[in-house]
C-alpha cells in the first residue's frame, strides 16, 4: 500500500531553535496513528510542520507521492492537510453550515456527509460557531476538515477539556472516517489509554525524536513501554 503521509529527514522548528532534529514518518491510507509523549517532546510542532507553520531548516513531506514541502499552509491544506488545531479554529461568527461550505471541496465529504456522522451539528446548522458548546465545536472543527476531503486529518488534542461521553462520540467519529478509505490519521492525546482502543500504531516521542514506534496492541499488551516514557501508566503526563 503506498505511503498518504512520507516525511523525510525533517529538520523543523520556530526561529533559530530546532524542536525535530531529524523526523522520518511515513502513514498509510487507512491508518490511526496515536503520537504520544510528555509535554514539550515536539508532537505539536511535528503536526505544525506538516501543516507548513513551523520553519523547515532540511527534509521533506509529501503528500500521496506528491511533494508539498515548497507549498504555504493554505495550499497544503488545498493539496489535502485536514488540520483539527488545539484552539479548533473555527469561525465564530458563521452558522455552522457556512463553517463548512466556506472551505468545502470536491470529494466523499459533503456537508450532508457529517451531519450524518455528527446529528448535532444538524440541529445546530443555523447557530452561529460561538453559540456551540465545547464538544459541539470540537465536531465542527472536525466536520470543517473533513469537507477539505483531506488525505491526512490532524488532531492535536482533540478531546482535551470535554466531556466523557463527547469523547467517546468523537473519537468513535474518527475511526469511522479514517476507516472509510482514502484518509490517513494523526492524533495527539495526553491520555495514551483513551486512544490505544482507536490507534493502529503508536508513535512516542522524545526531544523530537521517535523513541518508540509499534502497534498499538503490542502497547496494550506490554504497558511498561508507556510507563517508560510517559511516566505514568496509561498516561502521558499533563
Amino acid at each position: 500500500m503506498s505511503d498518504l503521509l512520507a516525511i523525510d529527514a525533517l529538520r523543523a522548528g520556530y526561529g533559530e531553535a530546532v524542536v525535530l532534529p531529524k523526523m522520518s514518518l511515513r502513514l498509510a491510507e487507512g491508518q490511526v496513528l496515536a503520537l504520544l509523549g510528555r509535554n514539550g517532546t515536539g508532537k505539536t510542532t511535528l503536526i505544525n510542520s506538516i501543516v507548513g507553520v513551523t520553519r523547515r531548516f532540511s527534509g521533506t513531506v509529501a503528500l500521496a507521492g506528491t511533494d508539498v514541502t515548497a507549498l504555504r499552509p493554505d495550499q497544503r491544506a488545498r493539496a489535502g492537510i485536514g488540520w483539527v488545531p488545539q484552539e479548533r479554529n473555527i469561525f465564530r461568527s458563521l452558522t455552522v453550515e457556512e463553517n463548512m461550505t466556506a472551505v468545502a471541496q470536491p470529494g466523499p465529504w459533503t456537508v450532508e456527509k457529517v451531519y450524518e456522522m455528527f446529528p448535532r451539528l444538524k440541529e445546530r446548522r443555523t447557530n452561529f460557531g460561538n453559540q456551540l458548546s465545547g464538544g459541539e465545536q470540537q465536531m465542527l472543527a472536525i466536520g470543517r476538515a473533513l469537507t477539505l476531503n483531506p488525505k491526512v486529518l490532524l488532531l492535536d488534542e482533540p478531546t482535551e477539556g470535554l466531556a466523557p461521553i463527547i469523547v467517546e462520540e468523537l473519537l468513535k467519529a474518527i475511526g469511522t472516517i479514517t476507516r472509510a478509505g482514502g484518509i490517513c490519521s494523526i492524533i495527539v492525546e495526553q491520555n495514551a489509554q483513551k486512544i490505544l482502543g482507536l490507534a493502529d500504531r503508536v508513535v512516542i516521542l522524545e526531544r523530537g525524536t521517535i523513541v518508540h514506534d509499534a502497534p498499538s496492541a503490542a502497547l496494550k499488551a506490554d504497558p511498561s513501554v508507556l510507563e517508560r516514557h510517559l511516566g505514568v501508566a496509561g498516561a502521558a503526563g499533563h
